[in-house]
């Protein structure tokens, strides 16, 4: 069991080596290929205008677009040749607006077994970055790794700390994680503050444990208290107490119009990221 096909999309050429090393050493451990995709997005919403400024307006915005595709694709393939050459890979761009971004991602995601991506908040990222991660998961209904500044350790991640909360975003997760896990020297199912009345109160986690182990999984369940104010603290405390090089959860999202937008957990989750988090919905 192995992933087969790699997908990362770059919205600008700022930290693209990370993202893509990641990536390369996913490929080469799994003998896949990795796609990339360069975007630019052109973001102007024009409401209203005086007559003939619009088409200027809407001429200017996708000149600066396609400046910036050749811009990203160049980057991207900078980052592509200097991993081994022994990976295969291939780069194409596009140009759209931001409001057709959601298509243009999720065209693509859904042909991917993994789509690795840098994390969409903090210093450099734009709305885009957020909306590219949303249309992978949510549209593209692709699992995701989002990959933070200080990239992927060296190797297949050893140690792996998986969120578990009997939901059904994250028995997805899990599974769709199933590549990792099973070369995992150590996995370990995380429960927060399990309730008392529910299917799993006598032996929370018990059952994906079982699960797992059928799988040649090396996993063992770890039960915690909610000790800090958030749940994500306390798996980010976890996370660095096991030195764990993967967290694997559910993405959990809220409808807003037609968007899906990265729930309270995902997101909280995210921004304080510091290993590599793998998500899927």
């Amino acid at each position: 069991m192995a992933y087969k096909t790699l997908l990362s999309v770059a919205t600008s050429p700022d930290g693209l080596l990370t993202t893509v090393s990641a990536a390369a050493q996913i490929a080469q451990a799994m003998d896949a290929h990795l796609d990339g995709l360069a975007l630019g997005v052109d973001r102007t919403q024009v409401g209203y205008s005086y007559v003939g400024s619009g088409a200027v307006v809407i001429a200017a915005a996708l000149e600066r677009a396609e400046a910036e595709a050749r811009e990203t694709e160049a980057a991207l393939n900078a980052a592509i040749g200097a991993q081994p050459q022994a990976l295969r890979s291939s780069v194409d761009s596009v140009v759209t607006q931001l409001g057709a971004l959601t298509d243009v991602v999720a065209a693509r995601a859904r042909y991917a077994d993994l789509v690795v991506l840098p994390l969409p908040y903090g210093k450099g990222r734009g709305i885009e970055d957020e909306a590219v991660t949303e249309a992978a998961l949510f549209e593209g209904m692709a699992p995701v790794l989002i990959v933070p500044p200080s990239g992927m350790k060296p190797g297949e991640p050893k140690r792996i700390v998986v969120a578990w909360n009997q939901s059904r975003e994250a028995l997805v997760a899990t599974r769709r994680a199933m590549p990792f896990l099973r070369r995992a020297e150590m996995v370990q199912i995380v429960v927060v503050d399990p309730p008392t009345h529910g299917p799993e109160r006598s032996d929370p986690g018990g059952l994906l444990c079982q699960m797992l182990v059928r799988h040649g999984v090396r996993a063992e369940v770890c039960v915690l208290a909610r000790t800090l104010p958030r749940i994500s603290e306390v798996l980010a405390r976890q996370v660095r107490d096991v030195d764990a090089g993967l967290l694997v959860m559910g993405a959990y999202g809220h409808s807003r119009f037609r968007e899906a937008i990265l729930g309270g957990a995902t997101r909280d989750m995210l921004e304080a990221a510091e290993v590599p988090v793998f998500l899927a919905h």
